[in-house]
């Protein structure tokens, strides 16, 4: 048998230990060339351009 806790977790303990796993979105911006959304400092994917050049 394990150790078992001896009082219930609140919702806002539980909550504040995990305030800082929420999911991060990327930095995104739109393709100078075919107006997609593509990642900052990548190239695109639909049209395979890195800058405006």
């Amino acid at each position: 048998m394990g150790a078992l806790p001896k009082r219930k977790i609140s919702k806002a303990r539980k909550g504040r230990r995990r305030a800082h796993n929420a999911l991060v979105v990327k930095g995104m911006s739109v393709c100078p060339k075919c107006g997609k959304v593509k990642r900052s400092h990548f190239e695109c994917s639909f049209c395979g351009t890195y800058k405006k050049d």
